[in-house]
C-alpha cells in the first residue's frame, strides 16, 4: 500500500506544480512593468514542475505516465509562446 501511496503523491505534485505554472502563465502581462519578474518566476515553476513530472514518471502506472506526458506537453507549449 504505501508504494501506491508514494506513487499518488508524485503524481498530485507533478499536477499540482504544472497547475501552478499555468496559473503565473494566464497572470502574465507583457507590457506589465514587472513583467521580467512575472516571467524569471514563471521559468522557475516550470522547471519545478518539469522536475516534479520526472519524479512521478519513475513510479507512475501506464496511464498516470500518459497524463504526466502531457502535462510535460502543456509545458513546453507555454515555454514557446513566452519564448515568440
Amino acid at each position: 500500500m504505501p508504494y501506491h501511496k508514494d506513487k499518488q503523491q508524485a503524481f498530485q505534485a507533478a499536477q499540482q506544480g504544472t497547475e501552478q505554472a499555468r496559473d503565473v502563465y494566464e497572470n502574465i502581462v507583457s507590457n506589465d512593468p514587472d513583467y521580467g519578474a512575472h516571467l524569471k518566476r514563471l521559468k522557475n515553476e516550470v522547471n519545478e514542475a518539469y522536475q516534479q513530472i520526472e519524479n512521478a514518471l519513475e513510479v507512475a502506472s501506464e496511464h498516470q505516465k500518459s497524463q504526466l506526458q502531457q502535462f510535460q506537453q502543456d509545458l513546453q507549449s507555454i515555454m514557446n509562446e513566452v519564448n515568440e
